[in-house]
């Protein structure tokens, strides 16, 4: 998906309001959040996120004092993100700065900086090759520098049209990498074997991974989802999604993964 997919749709509005106002989306994000603080830097660290979209995973990084960088192909999802970012302090803005410009070119469009994190959330799907991205994102990666990626887990697709008893498509599904997503485009899937291997190969060994994306899927696929507003119940439920996703068998079936990893220092 390039950045003219999100122009004169409700897609970008979609994206950026609906699906993060859920309790999933919540859930979704608190989950990322906490699993990336466990292997950020301190702040004021720099952060370069790639197809930033409106910046619901690294506003939440420079409210916490990082300096940040959104890269994204869309002017929509960047003017998304400006009017997001009016919700910010005046220090907090101070500490954002946005690039319009294809992820598959970070590196360059970035004058070869290279940053203490480069998050990529929710964008491989998007492309019918990964590799070209990666690499970019390991060229953006400072030494000893952390790569946050998530992803489609592509073990898990049978998932979806399971739960939305679509059985011939379940069925279909186990050997599929491709699926028409929630946002209905169509999106593929990785492994996480498939995708530590890929960075590995640029001097950037993967450190962990973790689920996203397990128990608030399936009550929303099955008709229960949560009410944004019962927060005492979404906290909960954020709770368990994170204590689930560093857990076998329980984030193996997570419809998404995130793959930490970190540069070799040298």
């Amino acid at each position: 998906m390039d950045g003219n997919t999100w122009e004169g749709t409700d897609l970008a509005d979609h994206y950026a309001e609906d699906a993060f106002a859920s309790a999933k989306g919540y859930v979704r994000s608190y989950v990322l959040h906490q699993q990336l603080l466990e292997h950020l830097p301190p702040a004021p660290a720099t952060v370069l996120d790639v197809g930033g979209g409106a910046g619901h995973h690294s506003f939440p990084l420079a409210r916490a004092g990082y300096e940040v960088t959104l890269l994204d192909p869309s002017q929509a999802m960047l003017d998304k993100a400006q009017q997001r970012l009016e919700r910010l302090t005046e220090q907090e803005r101070r500490r954002v700065t946005f690039v319009r410009a294809d992820g598959e070119r970070a590196h360059e469009v970035v004058s070869g900086e290279q940053f203490a994190a480069v998050l990529c959330h929710g964008v491989l799907g998007y492309l019918e090759r990964p590799e070209t991205l990666v690499d970019q994102l390991c060229r953006c990666t400072g030494a000893d520098g952390v790569l946050s990626i998530m992803t489609g887990n592509a073990r898990a697709m049978a998932v979806l049209p399971a739960l939305e008893r679509r059985w011939d498509d379940a069925l279909a599904a186990f050997e599929a990498r491709t699926e028409t997503n929630v946002l209905g485009v169509q999106s593929r899937a990785d492994t996480v074997e498939e995708l530590s291997e890929l960075v590995r190969n640029h001097g950037v060994e993967p450190l962990c991974w973790y689920g996203v994306w397990l128990f608030v899927d399936w009550l929303e696929f099955s008709g229960a989802e949560l009410d944004p507003n019962a927060s005492q119940e979404v906290a909960k439920a954020a709770a368990v999604e994170l204590e689930a996703s560093r857990r076998d068998p329980y984030r193996q079936l997570s419809r998404a993964f995130h793959l930490v990893a970190r540069k070799d220092p040298s």
